[in-house]
């Protein structure tokens, strides 16, 4: 086989240890990382990310890293086109892409085709707002049933930011959401993605992982990170980046709103709950090779399966 076009997809559930096996896998390959992560992206947001370290990245360097600054959006059409750059430029130098991270939506909008959807739009988004406000997240789920009933049908009726952008595009172009998706463009059909998943089990242990994670970040300046980010002009606490689990919920310890405590058990429930989303994604990802993160051998084992694809 050749590797001319072949791109490497590890995906996995948060605190299942991907950046470590994918520092590991690039020490044997000639490899090179993009990250897929949506948190990732944002400058200023490294504790409560995990994002790499300086000297990791140094070691094995991360595209797609520290590209958006928090006040700014970004969506999975720009990690899409983000990344189709980085995978070209990546096989020009005779490597081959490795994209590794936990957002699901990214990995199946590259490898599945995504619609092209009608670019945001900051004044009708403030005016969805200001309904919501007056009338209840509700109500707007209760229009967008009426006008996406396929769409309302897979959001929460509390799930503001996806009731959002649904009535944003419906709005925007007289369309529904669904129609947009149902039309999805189809993905580049020269690129071949090996998909491989880091599996922790039980559960068990990948909850006491997660929970020994946020643990450490607390101790180590992940409050302070988001009070630094709370006072920068601009940002609000509804922007997309602050939406990423912990950071949500430690502006409100931040606000005034709630204790530590209280704020570091709501970011330990919501860090469970977007674990549980992830591998509930990937139970649905078809052409899918587990392993198991925390097994002895792992790395020799994944890379026994990844050498027929690189020729190695």
């Amino acid at each position: 086989m050749t590797t001319e076009r072949t791109a490497i997809c590890l995906m996995g559930p948060t605190a299942s240890g991907k950046t470590d096996i994918a520092v590991g896998l690039s020490k044997r390959f000639p490899l090179e990382l993009i990250s897929v992560d949506s948190a990732l992206v944002y400058r200023g947001m490294d504790i409560g990310t995990a994002k790499p370290d300086a000297e990791l990245l140094a070691r094995a360097p991360h595209r797609l890293i520290d590209i958006r600054e928090p006040e700014e959006p970004y969506s999975a059409g720009d990690f899409v086109r983000d990344a189709r750059e980085a995978i070209d430029e990546i096989h020009e130098t005779g490597r081959v892409p490795l994209l590794v991270g936990g957002t699901m939506m990214y990995f199946r909008a590259l490898t599945g085709g995504i619609a092209e959807l009608p670019a945001a739009d900051p004044t009708l988004r403030a005016a969805i707002d200001a309904e919501a406000e007056e009338l209840g997240w509700p109500a707007l789920h209760a229009e967008l049933q009426k006008v996406d009933p396929e769409s309302a049908g897979r959001i929460k009726p509390n799930d503001r930011q996806r009731i959002q952008r649904a009535l944003e595009v419906f709005r925007l172009s007289g369309r529904p959401l669904s129609d947009w998706q149902a039309a999805a463009a189809e993905p580049k059909d020269d690129v071949r993605y090996v998909k491989l998943a880091l599996n922790v089990t039980p559960r068990s242990v990948l909850h006491a992982r997660i929970e020994e994670r946020l643990n450490f970040m607390i101790n180590n300046g992940f409050v302070e990170e988001v009070e630094a980010l709370s006072r920068r002009e601009g940002l609000v606490r509804d922007a997309a980046s602050m939406r990423a689990v912990g950071y949500r919920q430690l502006w409100a310890y931040v606000a005034g709103e709630c204790s530590l405590d209280e704020a570091r058990y709501r970011a330990l429930v919501a860090t469970r709950q977007l674990a549980k989303r992830q591998i509930t994604w990937l139970r649905s990802e078809p052409d899918l090779e587990l392993f198991d993160p925390l097994e002895d051998g792992v790395i020799d084992a994944i890379s026994a399966f990844l050498i027929p694809f690189l020729d190695a």
